[in-house]
């Protein structure tokens, strides 16, 4: 029998139907996880310092740090205050960026996706922009809050990936098309990671740990939600997988 890897899914601190918070994960990374990296899912709560994070990593096979709704409280990396009405996700930084260094310490595998990447450069030193279509020349990478779901996660720009990058040996492709969800996204990237991937904008789409023990990789889109029909996500979530299952 094969073995199934356990691979931890960061959840978010979510009120529901506005009565009480709860610790909420979207189902797409669930179905990833079970289906296209071949594995079983354990949702790991925004506990913060109540986690014991030593204890968790001697569990699991791997970690997908997911996209979210939530900022990263700014002061994590010296950013000016955010935005009046800017939605943050406190409990959740407090998991996932001491996580972070922690998992690549133990060499456990890691992918992170949208909000996951901006974790994984705040955690590593880097900075972000806190709102992309506000700087001078960049694109505008979130969606019309009208659209429908499937309006938003579709295609929506091509990204260039990068000479000798994991991604380029996915695809034959030098440029692909991706989906964008995300108001922000890195600004000065942290010493320990390679770009793999550029939008048009120069907004960094893909990055990889340096030198890391394991495969550790972030996606500033979203490869949960199309991996079925698209061949590059589905090869990003395999090869996580196999990761893990090493």
């Amino acid at each position: 029998m094969n073995h199934r890897p356990v691979i931890a899914v960061t959840a978010d601190c979510m009120m529901i139907r506005d009565i009480m918070p709860a610790a909420a994960v979207y189902t797409v990374y669930v179905d990833a996880v079970i289906h296209a990296a071949d594995a079983l899912p354990w949702l790991v709560p925004p506990a913060g310092e109540a986690m014991d994070l030593d204890a968790l990593m001697d569990r699991i096979d791997g970690i997908v740090f997911t996209g979210a709704r939530s900022d990263i409280q700014s002061h994590h990396y010296q950013g000016a205050a955010a935005a009046e009405n800017t939605v943050q996700d406190p409990q959740r930084d407090s998991t996932t960026l001491p996580l972070i260094p922690k998992a690549l310490a133990r060499g456990i595998p890691m992918l992170c996706i949208c909000r996951g990447i901006q974790e994984l450069n705040v955690a590593l030193g880097g900075t972000l922009h806190q709102d992309i279509a506000a700087r001078p020349g960049k694109l505008s990478h979130f969606p019309p809050e009208d659209w429908t779901v499937e309006q938003r996660f579709a295609e929506s720009h091509e990204i260039q990936l990068e000479n000798n990058s994991i991604l380029g040996k996915l695809t034959d492709d030098k440029m692909v098309k991706v989906n964008s969800v995300h108001r922000q996204g890195i600004n000065r990237l942290a010493d320990d990671l390679i770009v793999e991937a550029t939008a048009p904008d120069g907004i960094i789409e893909a990055v990889r740990v340096r030198g890391s023990k394991a495969f550790a990789y972030g996606v500033q889109w979203h490869p949960e939600w199309d991996w079925r029909d698209n061949p590059l996500n589905a090869g990003i979530w395999n090869i996580f997988g196999e990761a893990c299952r090493n």
